[in-house]
């Protein structure tokens, strides 16, 4: 049996300007177990950022097989993966990406109104998901009343409120201080250990050593490193 919930094959990604091509990603391959929590680890412009496009469908491939939750990817139309970015991954971003009027809870909320979810269970399922991040006296609180911490955490709950397949986090201790990112790593911990896979972008190698694999990225290529724990 296949427990593969991310599949690529071959995937690269090639822009062109002009005359002139850049080959950003070489061939790549990556298969991300269910439950698994994988660092992709490189300095920049080695095609990480393009790579996490790609896996949060915000991109495609020049060429190349991908595979989500049993999806062929590369087949679907614009709607459909629109469809796949708001059931299938949760984003985490380095900056947050909180809209400043809307307090914590309606942060939270947004994404299960785009899913149509009615809003007696939306406000019930976002208000379950920021008490499990720790935040459930800040419901009220705007982003601005909110530490960088907190407001990633917010950002977390929102990324985890429509129970995606993959929880897709791009630098997401990028804007931390040091205590604080390591408590938001704490929380991923938590969060994985209880069955969600992770897929985290990074070039932080102390960051990358709390997953449990590391695949690194230079020049468009992927390499594998030993899994830490």
């Amino acid at each position: 049996m296949n427990d593969n919930i991310l599949m690529m094959n071959g995937i690269t990604k090639v822009y062109r300007m002009g005359t002139e091509e850049q080959v950003v990603l070489k061939q790549i391959d990556l298969y991300v177990k269910k439950g698994d929590f994988l660092a992709v680890l490189g300095p920049s412009g080695s095609g990480k950022s393009t790579l996490m496009n790609i896996i949060g469908c915000l991109d495609s491939p020049t060429s190349g097989n991908y595979v989500l939750s049993s999806k062929q990817i590369n087949e679907l139309k614009e709607n459909e993966l629109a469809v796949i970015r708001n059931k299938e991954i949760g984003f985490v971003f380095q900056q947050f990406q909180l809209l400043p009027r809307l307090s914590a809870l309606q942060n939270v909320e947004l994404p299960l109104v785009y899913a149509g979810i009615k809003e007696k269970e939306r406000k019930m399922r976002a208000k379950d998901i920021l008490s499990k991040v720790g935040l459930e006296d800040k419901l009220h609180h705007r982003p601005n009343q909110l530490s960088g911490g907190q407001q990633q955490r917010v950002a977390i709950a929102r990324a985890l409120v429509t129970e995606p397949s993959v929880l897709l986090a791009d630098e997401p201790t990028g804007a931390l201080d040091q205590k604080t990112g390591k408590q938001i790593m704490e929380l991923f911990r938590e969060i994985n250990n209880e069955g969600k896979t992770i897929v985290m972008i990074t070039h932080d190698q102390e960051i990358a050593k709390q997953a449990n694999r590391i695949v690194h990225i230079l020049d468009g290529q992927l390499r594998e490193e030993l899994a830490y724990v």
